[in-house]
């Protein structure tokens, strides 16, 4: 059986959706379905556009449907996060895997709710572009967790002496998956350094966990790897900062208002969670709750 293409063509859309082409241009004309333009071809990512069709089918007169999703985090793993969810006794299991992958959770309606730390293009901040290109329109809120610091977890007292990416050259790098917020930042950290990334000797078996890049280096199996500053304490390893970013929740808005999110955010203003973030390390935790994006 063949599989399923990644993206469709404006032709193959019309026929999901059972429109004529000329109203699928109309929807790209004004946004409203999710498109790429690949040398001035229209290409549909095919989990989004489902995600939209999902999306339009709970509306009845306006009001949408409050069908439930499954009780998952998922997105990138934070050591903090973690924790909370299961001291609040959310009840909310996790299935981390990385920024990107949860944001394609939330699109096939797979998560709850989903962290992220991708970064923007150029200074645009973190998140909130990633989240409006991969669910357009969809009802959600993206709050504030942390901000995190973000650097390379080296050896101890850091033998190499390495102070930013450019130094990585000829290293040997342990390193995320692809879908992971700190691949993404590690690609856009090396570009501003003019650095390739294939002038780094990276692991061909990517870190499916910080802890994972951490013990790398730890073992001697890498020299360095991007990291946050929380587990290279944990691991009593050197750690040179790099960036401050922001970890953010991205929630379905009645999600938001579930149990499990009220409780896990009530948890997240005790003194008991401040002692617990500042014990960790690397984290600053003054704008928790913030929103940052709530979709129209």
């Amino acid at each position: 059986m063949s599989k399923s293409p990644d993206y469709l063509t404006t032709r193959e859309v019309a026929e999901l959706i059972r429109l004529k082409e000329r109203k699928v241009y109309d929807l790209v004309a004004t946004g409203a379905i999710p498109c790429v333009r690949v040398t001035g071809k229209l290409l549909f990512p095919r989990a989004l556009v489902e995600a939209w069709l999902a999306r339009h089918a709970e509306y009845r007169e306006g009001v949408e449907t409050l069908q439930p999703r499954p009780g998952i985090c998922a997105g990138s793993h934070d050591p903090l996060l973690d924790w909370a969810l299961r001291e609040a006794g959310t009840e909310l299991a996790v299935k981390f895997g990385g920024s990107l992958a949860g944001l394609a959770a939330l699109a096939q309606r797979q998560a709850q709710m989903a962290g992220l730390h991708l970064p923007e293009a150029g200074d645009g901040g973190w998140n909130v572009e990633h989240v409006k290109r991969a669910l357009p329109g969809q009802p959600l809120v993206l709050i504030e967790w942390a901000r995190r610091q973000q650097g390379l977890i080296v050896a101890p007292r850091n033998p190499l002496k390495l102070k930013s990416v450019a130094d990585l050259r000829g290293r040997r790098i342990a390193s995320r998956q692809r879908e992971a917020g700190a691949f993404v930042l590690l690609e856009k950290l090396l570009r501003a350094a003019g650095v390739e990334l294939g002038a780094l000797k990276l692991d061909p078996a990517p870190a499916l966990t910080e802890a994972d890049l951490a013990a790398a280096v730890a073992e001697g199996r890498a020299d360095a790897g991007l990291g946050i500053a929380t587990v290279a304490h944990q691991y009593r390893l050197g750690f040179v900062p790099l960036v401050v970013e922001r970890y953010d929740l991205a929630i379905w808005r009645t999600a938001y208002f579930d149990e499990p999110v009220q409780k896990l955010l009530a948890f997240a203003g005790s003194e008991r969670f401040a002692e617990r973030a500042k014990m960790l390390t690397g984290y600053d935790i003054g704008s928790l709750g913030t929103v940052h994006y709530n979709a129209p």
